[in-house]
């Protein structure tokens, strides 16, 4: 079965500098990925070279097996930015009839039957919105279209732990009605610990581990935080 992202040895360089060297990484259907790793490791950089807006150096980028800088390809990703990528005065509604042109498969009555269910009012600006209701808000953008990769670059960032906890929940509820393929940066490692099935350390960009969370916390002990969130973790299990 053809991974809905694979990634072969792809180097993404700025100028003369490598960004990512070396990196592989495939994702299958119905798993979530958390992208780990320090500022300047090079996880948003992944992500681009994913969306198809980077060209890479060396290797290779294919969602579902095609390349995603050409049309197809792109049509199958959905992207949530690490900040909310839209004019202030803004509504969801605006909001929808500016991104449905970009995509092919655009389902406006999911886009409203999923922001009912996640409680994102249609009619209320950006700017007044919630930090967890413009969160939830470009989530159900991405997923208007039915993507069978989505891309979350920081979606939890600058929440506070209640807002997190409900687009932790909405992600997670969303992505269980779509056979879908998800890669999740973040800094949040409890994050990581609660939705991920897998994990990927990126480290000076390269990728440095990859695996379950155990297997992540047995390679690189010295993460910090790392083992203790493990063990809290395993308490819990996914939210």
């Amino acid at each position: 079965m053809t991974p809905v992202l694979s990634i072969k040895d792809l180097e993404v360089r700025l100028g003369r500098r490598a960004v990512l060297s070396g990196v592989s990484l495939a994702l299958e259907r119905g798993t979530i990925t958390s992208l780990l790793g320090p500022n300047g490791a090079g996880k948003s950089t992944l992500l681009r070279a994913a969306l198809g807006v980077l060209r890479p150096a060396a290797g290779s980028v294919r969602v579902l097996g095609r390349d995603p800088r050409r049309g197809p390809a792109r049509g199958a990703i959905g992207y949530v930015p690490d900040h909310a990528d839209a004019y202030p005065w803004m509504t969801a509604l605006d909001l929808f009839r500016l991104v449905a042109p970009q995509h092919p498969g655009w389902d406006t009555a999911r886009a409203h039957a999923t922001a009912a269910r996640l409680g994102v009012p249609l009619r209320t600006e950006l700017a007044r919105l919630s930090r967890g209701q413009a969160a939830k808000l470009l989530l159900t953008a991405a997923l208007a279209h039915r993507p069978a990769l989505l891309l979350l670059d920081e979606p939890f960032g600058g929440l506070d732990p209640g807002a997190r906890d409900e687009v932790l929940a909405a992600l997670l509820s969303e992505v269980r009605l779509e056979d879908q393929a998800v890669l999740v940066a973040t800094h949040d490692l409890e994050v990581a610990a609660r939705v991920s099935d897998r994990v990927a350390l990126l480290e000076d960009g390269r990728l440095a581990v990859l695996g379950t969370l155990e297997h992540v916390c047995g390679a690189r002990p010295a993460v910090k935080g790392l083992r203790g969130l493990y063990a809290g973790a395993r308490k819990g299990g996914r939210a």
